[in-house]
């Protein structure tokens, strides 16, 4: 299996008293597993620069993520933040087609598809959030909702696309339910997703990664890492939780 890539989405949560209670020890506890697996915390970007002074970047055992991102450069955008400034910043993962943004701030394929170009343009990460409502899901049409959530970053960015990129499968029925899809089903579109960016790159990919969210915890987590196509996860609340989060990093690991 290749090195899992564990990312801490910590949504719109935490404080500098949060920070300054969980970061040292996890970092402490990121020693012994950060050559193993690759850990990204992506908080309020507000608390970016807080979280580097607290740790020196010898001595950080994880990578910052941002929970998202602009489709401008630069310019008048007020309250945006753009490609180049997180790169500016140290980020270098960047979450972008999160279903909370797409049903909360009515991101379409359209917009999630641009701002994967721009991150591409100044060499960031993109993870790409994908997947289906509950009705889609009963209806049977995950692949197809996937594949048009694909198909628009191709279109836009060539055969290459994902190249040095990440695609979270979330199914939105599971995010923050408690209620994670069976681990055969995850594979299952987990290896359409991998068989179907492979055929749109003409089998010619490189560092392309497959995270499975959604209601991710340290009950179901060792049955779904054992997927063949699952290479991290995705994780929302239990990432807030420092011995749920450490324990889940721990059974990856195993």
């Amino acid at each position: 299996m290749i090195k899992p890539i564990i990312i801490g989405n910590w949504k719109l949560n935490g404080s500098k008293k949060f920070i300054l209670r969980i970061l040292k020890p996890l970092n402490q506890f990121l020693i012994k597993y950060y050559k193993i697996c690759t850990v990204v915390l992506a908080p309020p970007l507000l608390y970016a620069n807080f979280i580097q002074n607290i740790l020196s970047t010898d001595q950080k055992k994880f990578f910052l993520g941002s929970q998202n991102v602009d489709v401008h450069f630069s310019g008048p955008f007020t309250g945006e933040i753009s490609p180049i400034m997180l790169k500016d910043m140290g980020i270098q993962y960047v979450i972008i087609g999160h279903s909370e943004r797409r049903l909360n701030h009515y991101e379409n394929n359209a917009l999630v598809a641009k701002k994967f170009y721009m991150l591409k343009e100044e060499n960031l990460i993109p993870i790409l959030c994908i997947g289906e409502t509950i009705q889609e899901h009963n209806d049977k049409k995950t692949k197809e909702i996937c594949k048009k959530q694909i198909d628009l970053i191709f279109d836009l960015c060539g055969k290459n696309a994902f190249n040095n990129s990440i695609i979270a499968y979330e199914p939105i029925w599971a995010i923050g339910s408690g209620q994670s899809a069976s681990p055969k089903e995850v594979q299952n579109i987990s290896c359409f997703i991998r068989n179907y960016i492979k055929s749109k790159s003409n089998n010619n990919i490189k560092n392309f990664f497959i995270q499975y969210g959604g209601s991710v915890s340290q009950h179901n987590v060792q049955e779904l890492i054992y997927q063949h196509d699952i290479d991290g996860f995705l994780i929302g609340g239990a990432s807030l939780i420092l011995k749920e989060f450490k324990k889940i990093i721990k059974i990856i690991n195993k």
